[in-house]
């Protein structure tokens, strides 16, 4: 009896008409499904009477549920494939909603929100590396995976913002919803080629790997403190932006906690997909001064009780949020070499979920101590100190790059 030879490398099956724009539906959805609790954290707190630093900690535990995904299922689609963990994140997710749809304590909600973290880093990457798949030669997938996060975000809020203000049921019927559309994302999933074939290797995948080469760290270093106030700032809004519209700007309408994650979260979005050819070196001192002019200028607005002021400042910290995305990341692009980009990338990635959860919990804990117009006044001031200090380390790694060919 003859054994078959196999072919270590199938040739990768023709993608079906609309897979692309499928994956970036479902790719918006899991982003969507992760922003829509922000403008009902305000109902949450008032029902079940918890603080601002319990409110923090549960949009906390998402972010660390993600980045444990991030860091060790990260790369598992290379070796499984993409559809079975992509089907194993919707499974999760629909958990997630499932719980949200009963929760009837904060105990319920964190749980939801730490399994919604998981399976939205496990879903964000695979989903990102099908897009590239699908579409290997052009450059549409790279902007996809740019642009469709913060869309994502966007739409998320502002639908929740929506639904809780004018539907019925205000702490289900969003949920619901996402469920239903998980489900349609189900059979999405189910109907696509598979395009990455299996491969040995699945255990040792799932082992972190963080890396910062010594060739690397003067590109990378001046740009950590870009990245912490980036997502510093993001973190402010998807967790405490909405009581602040409520409480210091007397916005109780529930369609503003949705409109001032969107104004941030929305104009990124629509800012990388017009700066997306620029060079990453050249966006990053002005996204950096852009980042801290707006803040100050909502900070200013808040302060005022002038919330046209605030809104026009999160638009304008909007434009210096996407453009300082698209700068931080370019340059672990450029610099890093193709056998130490998943490493690096991973490393870059920690640093921003950090950045975007452990602020928040020390600004509950601000607002516990101190009380919210006290704790947003810290919080921005302290945003704009460290956009300030990645302007100035840039500007000084220009004027240290010229001065050789100067002499």
């Amino acid at each position: 009896m003859s054994v078959p030879v196999l072919d270590p490398c199938p040739p990768r099956p023709p993608a079906r008409k609309g897979a692309f724009p499928s994956v970036a539906a479902v790719l918006v959805l899991f982003l969507a499904a992760s922003s829509a609790p922000s403008p009902i954290y305000v109902i949450y707190q008032r029902q079940w009477h918890f603080t601002a630093l319990v409110l923090t900690v549960v949009f906390a535990l998402y972010v660390f549920g993600l980045l444990g995904a991030l860091l060790v299922v990260g790369a598992l689609s290379d070796h499984l494939g993409r559809r079975p963990v992509l089907a194993a994140a919707i499974a999760l997710e629909a958990v997630a909603l499932v719980l949200f749809l009963v929760a009837g304590d904060v105990g319920v909600l964190a749980v939801a929100r730490v399994l919604q973290g998981v399976a939205t880093g496990a879903a964000t990457t695979t989903l990102s590396a099908t897009l590239v798949d699908l579409e290997p030669a052009r450059g549409r997938a790279g902007a996809i995976t740019a642009v469709a996060p913060l869309t994502g975000l966007a739409l998320g809020a502002l639908g929740s913002g929506v639904l809780v203000q004018f539907g019925p049921a205000p702490t289900r019927l969003v949920y619901a919803l996402l469920l239903g559309a998980m489900l349609t994302a189900a059979v999405v999933v189910a109907r696509l080629p598979e395009t990455s074939p299996r491969r040995p290797g699945a255990l040792a995948s799932l082992r972190p790997r963080l890396a910062m080469p010594a060739h690397v760290r003067a590109d990378i270093l001046p740009v950590v403190p870009a990245m912490v106030s980036t997502w510093a700032l993001a973190g402010m809004y998807l967790s405490l932006g909405p009581s602040v519209a409520a409480e210091l700007l007397g916005l109780h309408n529930r369609v503003i906690g949705g409109v001032v994650v969107t104004l941030l979260t929305g104009t990124g979005a629509l800012t990388v997909l017009l700066l997306r050819s620029r060079p990453a070196a050249s966006l990053l001192a002005p996204s950096s001064a852009v980042l801290g002019l707006g803040t100050l200028m909502s900070l200013a607005g808040t302060t005022g009780n002038l919330p046209w002021l605030a809104a026009l400042g999160t638009v304008v910290a909007g434009v210096g949020f996407g453009a300082s995305a698209l700068a931080t990341f370019g340059t672990v692009a450029r610099v890093a070499r193709p056998h130490e980009r998943s490493a690096v990338f991973a490393l870059a990635n920690t640093i921003s979920y950090l950045a975007n959860s452990v602020p928040a919990i020390l600004g509950g804990i601000a607002v516990t101590a101190l009380g919210l117009a006290t704790a947003t006044v810290i919080y921005a001031l302290a945003i704009v100190l460290i956009t300030s200090s990645a302007f100035a380390l840039r500007l000084n790694q220009v004027r240290t790059r010229r001065r050789p060919a100067d002499q």
